[in-house]
């Protein structure tokens, strides 16, 4: 008979939900919910308990010379020695200068590297900039020529890019107008001279010159930006930590001055005092 009951299809009990108007208190609980904070509850009442019953239990007058030497913060809690020997006041002071001493090392070499940074970021900034063509008096300018059409703009535009191969390594382009327009009408006299077959693979070629050059100008601009990215969190990690640094600094020089009653504080009252001079 068992095996039959089993064998039969049984309804699927689904447990009951958060009403639409309870959805604010969160998951309906459920007894094993409930058995867990019942349990939980109990066992905080029972340790209560206890505790008020020692506290009822308490001998005011109770003594142990554990207490003269015992000590408590605030919050009442039991301070224990841990063992380490007392340094005397030389001692302190001695440490603090070669403290003194290691934060001005690390300040320096901080600085350093910071300029250093800096200097990388000015000059990675400065690159790419260039100058097409000249005034007069000195001034700089820019040389437009005007293309006829899109194959002579082409043209052009790799007459340009060889030109701006061959110039120096800061970037720096200056080209007078008139040789620029001499090598654009000897351009245009051998477009014109080519048959079109070859004036064809001409145009596919200056194309995919373009297309290269386009996707290694793309692939540099972003190569300049992450060095530009990676710079700048750097420098601003420098700055950050060549100022933290110096507070460090400027507190331990404050508590050698305090240790030395060269400069006034604050005593275990909470009053200010500082060094008076005395009157000449």
């Amino acid at each position: 008979m068992s095996s039959m009951r089993n064998a039969v299809q049984r309804r699927n009990h689904k447990e009951r939900a958060q009403p639409a108007q309870r959805e604010k208190w969160g998951v309906l609980e459920k007894h094993k919910d409930y058995s867990l904070r019942a349990k939980d509850y109990n066992e905080k009442k029972k340790r209560l308990r206890i505790l008020r019953e020692k506290a009822a239990e308490r001998n005011p007058d109770e003594f142990s010379y554990g207490m003269l030497s015992s000590k408590t913060d605030k919050y009442g809690r039991r301070i224990q020695d841990r063992g380490n020997p007392t340094l005397s006041h030389d001692a302190v002071k001695l440490l603090k200068t070669q403290d003194a001493g290691y934060l001005k090392t690390m300040i320096q070499q901080t600085r350093r590297t910071r300029e250093t940074v800096e200097q990388q970021f000015q000059l990675l900034d400065d690159e790419g900039v260039r100058v097409s063509g000249g005034g007069y008096g000195g001034k700089s300018g820019q040389h437009v020529i005007f293309a006829g059409s899109l194959e002579e703009q082409q043209m052009l535009g790799s007459v340009r890019r060889q030109q701006d191969s061959t110039s120096s390594a800061a970037g720096i382009l200056q080209q007078p107008a008139d040789q620029g327009n001499a090598q654009y009408g000897q351009r245009r006299e051998e477009l014109h001279s080519m048959d079109p077959q070859r004036v064809v693979r001409r145009k596919a070629e200056v194309k995919e010159e373009v297309l290269q050059e386009v996707k290694r100008e793309r692939a540099a601009r972003k190569l300049r930006k992450r060095q530009r990215d990676g710079r700048e969190s750097l420098l601003k990690a420098l700055k950050a930590r060549e100022k933290e640094l110096v507070v460090a600094e400027q507190e331990l020089e404050h508590g050698r001055a305090r240790m030395s009653n060269s400069v006034g504080g604050v005593n275990k009252a909470g009053v200010k005092w500082k060094i008076r001079e005395r009157k000449k």
